[in-house]
């Protein structure tokens, strides 16, 4: 029986085929070579790594032999294709992709297909195309915040534990308050939506007081229990703490999911608490609230209900948020968390990286 060619990787290869391997930004024929380069790393043969990725085995023997021949290059480059020659030359598409990428133009904090286009020269939808080719989206900006917490994984790992594996007999609740809720008005009557024309709003409102909601989500069957509050102080939350323990068996131990807030940290509510041993708390870490499910169910009240209602007093703002909540819980659907704590970790640990070499330059 004929044997492939073994691949030997130093530790630094293994490291770039495995972020190569997880990425999902890069190509997905890119991310298949990657697979392919570590599975014939680690022994196996082609036959068995095609079964594995469903494609065939001499498709695995090229890739290992390109990756032998040219390393992590070669897995990147395509033959040759016939086809006619290409108007923009691969120079332009490369000065394109590093002026969108590192510099800025002189009168504008980033770069459109118009400044672009006149800059290189070219038309505005060779830009277009260069920039839809390469993921490259200037107009868009997105936030992010890395946690500085220094007990990150210890907190990351005991709450996606209870995510993943939730413990027997025990029940698990995210719980958070959705604060400063603004009973809005208009100060003009929208416009319905109509055949070639949106739905109108004015820009302006009325604000007729605010409401602070709290919920908590049980992630085994994305049920809510909630209450709306005037404010958002350690007295309304034992007032929803004692909800909480109202509206759940008795028997069952239960696990919540809180954030930093200095509320929940009272000592009032840590009296509240020794008194009800069957509460355990579970803080997420400093700036990381995404880890905390409830907040995708604000997310979809504020979208689904919230945006683009007009309420004339709170009093029908929070009745809102109540004929929200009866309804999504007739038929709840939790909400499915996937990620690994380790994959969690790695992205961190990534963008900590990034984070330290853009302040050393």
């Amino acid at each position: 029986m004929r044997v492939a060619p073994p691949i030997l990787l130093s530790a630094e290869q293994k490291q770039a085929l495995e972020q190569c391997a997880r990425a999902r930004s890069l190509p997905v024929r890119l991310v298949e070579r990657a697979r392919i380069a570590l599975l014939a790393a680690s022994g196996k043969q082609d036959k068995e790594i095609a079964e594995e990725l469903s494609i065939t085995a001499h498709k695995v023997a090229r890739w290992r032999k390109r990756y032998l021949e040219s390393g992590l290059e070669g897995l990147e480059k395509d033959a040759p294709r016939p086809g006619r020659t290409p108007s923009i030359l691969p120079a332009t598409v490369k000065q394109v992709i590093h002026k969108t990428t590192q510099d800025k133009p002189a009168n504008a904090t980033h770069w459109s297909t118009r400044l672009m286009a006149a800059e290189m020269g070219i038309s505005e939808t060779t830009v277009r195309r260069i920039w839809r080719k390469h993921g490259l989206k200037p107009h868009l900006m997105e936030t992010f915040k890395v946690s500085t917490d220094p007990n990150f994984a210890e907190k990351l790992e005991a709450i996606v534990g209870l995510y993943l594996n939730p413990p027997e007999h025990a029940l698990v609740l995210c719980c958070d308050e959705k604060s400063q809720i603004q009973a809005l008005d208009r100060t003009q009557p929208g416009l319905p939506l109509k055949p070639g024309r949106a739905g109108t709003m004015t820009h302006d409102y009325k604000r007729n007081g605010t409401a602070t909601l709290f919920a908590a989500l049980n992630t085994i069957n994305g049920k809510v229990i909630s209450l709306c509050q005037e404010r958002h102080r350690h007295q309304e939350w034992v007032r929803f703490l004692r909800l909480v323990n109202d509206a759940t068996p008795a028997h069952k131990q239960l696990h919540l999911i809180v954030d930093n807030y200095a509320t929940h940290k009272h000592p009032a509510v840590q009296r509240w608490l020794k008194r009800h041993p069957r509460f355990h708390i579970h803080f997420t870490p400093t700036s990381a609230s995404w880890l905390n499910m409830v907040e995708r169910f604000f997310r979809d009240l504020t979208a689904k209900r919230l945006r683009r209602r007009v309420f004339r007093d709170v009093m029908e703002l929070v009745h809102a948020i109540d004929s929200y909540v009866d309804r999504h819980n007739e038929n709840p659907k939790p909400f499915i968390w996937t990620a690994s704590a380790n994959d969690i970790l790695e992205k961190v640990k990534r963008a900590r990286r990034t984070l330290v070499n853009v302040q050393s330059v």
